[in-house]
């Protein structure tokens, strides 16, 4: 009976950590869908402006493919449509002729900082700031 029943709370945390992430996708994208980026497209402007600054200003895709929570065909699809967007840039890595670098180009830049604190007062509405997820 034990067992079962931390198996019940187990299931029931899992669905709650699912909730809040769907509620936290969905208000990411709410807010940022009047900009033309969902939550997704914002996740990889922020991990270049990350990683960016500490890789000479550009990022290989498959260190993203581990960040970002998508298949790497979905990434690649993303990254052009950011790419058609003038949001980022795409070269081939000259040290390994399979790996492909990402860059923000300023235009990327600039909507990234704009948009900034919509993402960041999404993530306050929906986690409650420092207090954690609200159920």
């Amino acid at each position: 009976m034990g067992a079962r029943t931390a198996g019940a709370r187990l299931e029931e945390r899992w669905r709650d950590i699912l909730s809040v992430h769907a509620r936290t996708m969905c208000e990411i994208d709410r807010a940022l869908h009047p900009h033309g980026l969902g939550a997704s497209d914002f996740e990889v402007l922020d991990l270049l402006v990350a990683e960016g600054a500490e890789a000479g200003d550009r990022c290989r895709v498959q260190n993203l493919v581990g960040r970002v929570h998508l298949s790497q065909s979905a990434l690649s699809r993303l990254i052009a449509r950011l790419e058609k967007d003038g949001l980022v840039q795409r070269s081939m890595c000259a040290e390994d002729r399979r790996g492909v670098y990402v860059t923000l180009t300023p235009r990327g830049r600039d909507l990234h900082a704009e948009i900034l604190p919509l993402q960041r007062a999404a993530l306050a509405r929906t986690l409650g700031g420092d207090e954690g997820p609200r159920p």
